[in-house]
């Protein structure tokens, strides 16, 4: 029989609702008998005791908010009797050790990658176009329709051929020819952006670290840049990241400046010729066995709900873990969403100075929010308050769960790049679409992506893997869904069992096996993060 509620923490004061609960139900737990006192949906939280007003309420064993007036047992949390509260940090408390987990079933597996020269091993093998100004964004949409059209295969799109049935007012079955692929290992991709000049001098200088990133990414084979000429991203401002994050790279990176070359078609003439001979010779790279501490996830979620903190996001937790004991990496982000557990991580520092790195990263970011006229507990979203994350640190202690539980080895700044195995933090915004991007720019390789309700989002160059937090997400929209952990929620299995069917699932998506419902959906999302504009 399937739980009713349950509590995360053995210090909780509060309880999850597992199934709707109604009111005047009485549910035995813990040795007592509590009456629901309101119609209580899953996903929800329930009071544990009676709180009287300014009550700290804990949620997994953290601070996630306080009583905004009196709330009696059984009685359901809500925005209006509860307000967002977290503790004060000011450095290490405690001192730290962890217990690996065993590894042993793991550490001769490998997975089938592209090595790169560097050492780095890719999951992708794909050749890029970008520009490093948004007033190339129509040449590379250009590059984009010439490229496609003739390297990739022309899939028949079904809503094109129901407009067409609408237009001429008959049915169209008409199905359009297909040709090979001219090339069968390497995908060309490409992105544009709003940036690049305008704005602040910093914002092109960040932007240009993250496209170097995005090159040094070991999933890119190479890439074709466009410059306009006259931009704030200039092109010795975009090698200079690129130099400082791979002194050594070596790479093929065409650079072209439109200001330099005449007219468009002569610019582009020259593009299509010497791109495409740089791309014939990159598909000649051939997947190789990999060990698996090559692997440097990225820890994301979005459109999450009352059970990504306690199926979903814990899974990617022991993923992480395990990615630790094998001397892989995986990458936490999103700092807004780390409100409320900075001294747990703080005190998993193995360096001091990396603990108050984060902790200045974290004051910095608040006070660009405040400044903005908004804060941290106006972070979590309509949905996320829908079904159960009523407060930021509530949502951020069961997001800080993707985390894991080993030492946190490194904190990187947005654009900085991974250069430590193990659990890495990075500042990013909870932005689903630039934290990802902000993630594949530092260097991740594939990224696990949990939701709650659904979220489409996916990457021009890393395999997004969309992990759902329940069963019911992942058959009203299987089209986006990977992996589900709704079995964890009905107690039908461990986050361990859950954790090693993920990893299984990551070595095959890595080796090329298993497409991402996001590739499939030719899902490939770039958004740039502009300092202090985006929670």
């Amino acid at each position: 029989m399937q739980k009713k509620i349950i509590k995360v923490n053995a210090s909780d004061n509060v309880a999850v609702a597992l199934v709707n609960l109604s009111a005047g139900e009485v549910i035995s737990f813990e040795g007592q008998d509590i009456t629901v006192l309101s119609y209580t949906k899953s996903k929800h939280k329930i009071a544990l005791e009676k709180f009287d007003s300014g009550a700290r309420i804990i949620m997994y064993g953290v601070l996630v908010g306080t009583a905004n007036g009196v709330i009696e047992k059984g009685d359901v949390l809500t925005t209006q009797n509860v307000k967002h509260q977290s503790e004060k940090v000011f450095g290490r408390t405690e001192s730290f050790s962890w217990t690996a987990p065993n590894v042993e079933k793991w550490k001769d597996k490998t997975f089938l990658g592209y090595h790169r020269e560097d050492g780095q091993v890719g999951t992708e093998n794909v050749w890029l176009f970008f520009p490093l100004v948004f007033c190339e964004n129509r040449n590379i949409e250009i590059l984009k329709e010439i490229f496609e059209k003739e390297l990739l295969k022309q899939k028949v799109n079904p809503h094109q051929m129901l407009l067409r049935s609408l237009v001429s007012g008959k049915e169209e079955t008409e199905v359009a020819s297909t040709t090979p692929d001219v090339f069968d290992n390497i995908d060309v991709k490409f992105i544009t952006h709003p940036g690049g000049c305008g704005g602040i001098r910093q914002d092109s200088e960040s932007l240009a670290k993250l496209l170097a990133g995005y090159v040094n990414n070991p999933n890119v084979a190479g890439a074709t840049v466009l410059s306009l000429g006259c931009q704030n991203l200039q092109i010795n401002i975009f090698k200079e990241a690129l130099h400082k994050i791979n002194p050594n790279l070596n790479k093929p990176v065409l650079i072209y400046e439109q200001q330099q070359m005449g007219t468009v078609d002569e610019m582009l003439s020259v593009i299509v010729k010497e791109s495409f001979k740089a791309i014939k010779q990159a598909n000649n790279t051939k997947r190789e066995p990999a060990s698996l501490s090559k692997l440097r996830v990225g820890l994301e979620c979005g459109g999450s709900d009352g059970f990504s903190g306690i199926s979903a996001n814990p899974t990617l937790g022991a993923v992480s873990d395990l990615l630790a004991a094998l001397n892989g990496t995986a990458v936490l982000a999103e700092f807004p969403e780390l409100c409320g557990v900075e001294q747990e991580l703080v005190n998993r520092c193995v360096d001091d100075e990396d603990g108050k790195k984060f902790l200045k990263l974290m004051k910095a970011y608040e006070k660009s929010v405040v400044d903005a006229g908004s804060g941290f507990d106006m972070n979590p979203s309509p949905g996320n308050i829908k079904d159960g994350l009523i407060t930021d640190a509530m949502k951020s202690a069961g997001a800080a769960k993707k985390g894991g539980t080993s030492p946190v080895q490194d904190v990187l700044d947005y654009g900085e790049y991974i250069t430590k195995p193990g659990l890495n933090l990075l500042c990013t915004p909870g932005n689903d679409v630039e934290s990802t991007t902000g993630l594949v720019g530092s260097g991740a390789n594939v990224v696990l992506f949990t939701t709650g309700l659904g979220t489409p989002t996916g990457n021009p160059i890393a395999p997004i893997i969309k992990v759902s937090s329940n069963t019911e997400l992942a058959e009203r929209m299987p089209d986006i869904i990977d992996i589900e952990t709704g079995a964890v929620i009905r107690g039908e299995k461990t986050i361990e069992e859950m954790a090693d069917e993920m990893l299984e699932f990551i070595i095959k998506v890595a080796s090329g096996e298993i497409q991402t419902k996001a590739k499939l959906l030719n899902q490939n999302d770039f958004i740039p993060w502009r300092r202090g504009v985006s929670l």
